[in-house]
């Protein structure tokens, strides 16, 4: 039986797309394709998700957008990562270790453990 897919917590997108744009300036279509085949095909972003979170992150400053053509030789609107969008990122990375780091330890901890009693 093929596992689930990974549901992603509210905030987690923007930080997802800001690290898929580090690879390389993408157009939205490519940035769900590639954070698909990273995480191993357990997150299926959709549209309908994407680019209301690109067009927000644009309005940010943490991305801009470029007209080009994709491989497929189609009009396609590529997105860059800023400087404010890179300092973004290792904030957003950062915050997400320690929740991560948190969530873990609290998985693990017997609830007599945490001071129950």
């Amino acid at each position: 039986m093929p596992e689930p897919r990974a549901e992603l917590l509210k905030g987690t997108l923007d930080l997802l797309i800001l690290k898929a744009l580090t690879v390389a300036p993408q157009h939205g279509y490519g940035v769900a394709r590639w954070l698909e085949a990273s995480s191993r095909e357990l997150l299926h972003i959709e549209e309908g998700s994407l680019y209301p979170a690109l067009y927000r992150i644009e309005r940010r400053g943490w991305i801009r957008s470029e007209w080009g053509r994709s491989e497929s030789n189609r009009k396609a609107k590529f997105y860059h990562l800023t400087s404010k969008g890179r300092s973004r990122l290792q904030e957003e990375a950062s915050g997400w270790e320690r929740l991560v780091e948190a969530v873990t330890l609290v998985l693990k901890t017997q609830p007599t453990e945490a001071g129950q009693g």
